[in-house]
This record gives C-alpha cells, sequence and structure tokens, in this order.
C-alpha cells in the first residue's frame, strides 16, 4: 500500500521520525522539523505548537536581559524568549506618551519590551509586513511568511495577484538610506521580482499588473 501512495509514505515516514523524537523526551517544537510542522498540524500534537517564554526581570537586571535570556534560549531551543519588566512596563503604560517616553529612554529601553513582545507573537503566528509607500500615503500589509509575490499582492486587492507581472522591490531600510525610489533605482538597489519571489519581512513592494 506505501508503495503506491508516495504521500502516505511520507506521512508515515515523518510520523515515525515523531515517535522517535517523542521517546527522547524532545518536544517537537525543539526536534529541527521546521519544514514538516505544517504537515503535522492535522495531528493536533501539543509540543507542535509555537512556544513563548517570557521572562519577568528585575528593574536591577536591566541592561543584563542577553544574559539572562542565554540559558532559556539554550533550554528551549525553538522558542521565542522575550525578558521583560514586567513593573515597569505596567508602570510605563499609565504615564502620558511623553513621560513613559522619557523614563524609557533614561532606562535605556527605547520603545519599552512590549512592541518586541509583540513582534514576536506577531512571528509565531507566521505573520509577515511588507510596505507600500507612495506620494499621498505609506501603508503596512499582513501576509503569511513563505507567500510568493503574487499572493501577497493579493492581500491588497485579488486583481493584483491575478495579474500579476512583476514586483519592483526593496529592503525598508535600504529605501530609507537610499532616500527616495528615484534614488535607490539609481544606486541599483529596486529588484524586479517575478511570480516566484518570496517575499521577505520589510520589503517595500510596487506592484506591475494587469487585468
Amino acid at each position: 500500500m506505501l508503495k503506491g501512495d508516495a504521500s502516505l509514505k511520507r506521512t508515515v515516514d515523518l510520523l515515525d521520525k515523531v515517535v522517535d523524537t517523542l521517546g527522547e523526551g524532545t518536544p517537537l517544537y525543539r526536534a529541527g522539523l521546521d519544514d514538516a510542522r505544517d504537515d503535522l498540524k492535522e495531528f493536533f500534537f501539543l509540543t507542535n505548537k509555537p512556544v513563548m517564554a517570557v521572562l519577568n526581570i528585575g528593574e536591577d537586571q536591566i541592561g543584563d536581559e542577553a544574559a539572562i535570556a542565554a540559558p532559556v534560549r539554550e533550554e528551549l531551543a525553538g522558542a521565542e524568549v522575550v525578558p521583560l519588566s514586567v513593573q515597569l512596563e505596567a508602570e510605563a503604560a499609565v504615564m502620558a506618551q511623553e513621560d513613559r517616553q522619557e523614563m524609557l529612554e533614561a532606562l535605556g529601553l527605547g520603545d519599552g519590551a512590549v512592541p518586541a513582545f509583540l513582534t514576536s507573537a506577531y512571528h509565531m503566528l507566521g505573520l509577515r509586513t511588507y510596505l507600500t509607500t507612495g506620494e499621498k500615503e505609506s501603508r503596512a500589509w499582513t501576509f503569511r511568511a513563505g507567500s510568493t509575490a503574487p499572493e501577497a499582492a493579493g492581500v491588497i486587492h485579488t486583481d493584483f495577484q491575478r495579474g500579476f507581472i512583476r514586483a519592483e522591490t526593496i529592503q525598508w531600510d535600504e529605501l530609507v538610506a537610499a532616500g527616495s525610489w528615484a534614488a535607490a533605482r539609481d544606486v541599483g538597489k529596486v529588484r524586479s521580482e517575478g511570480k516566484d519571489y518570496i517575499v521577505r519581512d520589510g520589503d517595500v513592494m510596487e506592484f506591475r499588473f494587469n487585468v
């Protein structure tokens, strides 16, 4: 039966790996099965779910986040690890924006840890962001990780996906450094990507389409 159904054989082989992995006491999110985790979703393995560890640190530990998080990242390889001071973030949340920013910057926390927490959660859900920009507005668009350029274009409108021709593409930091689309083109930073291009987080895109 397995010889006649290649997909079934792949599934059985994958489940054999799962049995071995779980038998060793290793959760699936740490098993290096990233390319196969989507295939395992139909089986609802608890340890196949993404994991986030939020480390509540004290004010006296601010500045040592990397050292504090390192052993946790090693122990929970494959998990998102976000160190933050819950007390400080709670205090900052009820302040006026100017006072909040002043306090966070004085502590060397920039915008605080909440944006990093939200970004980690966003990425755990398999979501990414690309941007469009023009004379009137710039916008961020959410897409699924692994989407092709036409699929990402479809987030704006199905006509963009249906009539996709190509996408003029640049990473956001390269565009900011160049100062404008025209300047970025002049220095060869703008790429013309086709239908098979896998969109990256932070891409700035201008779609060409025809319907």
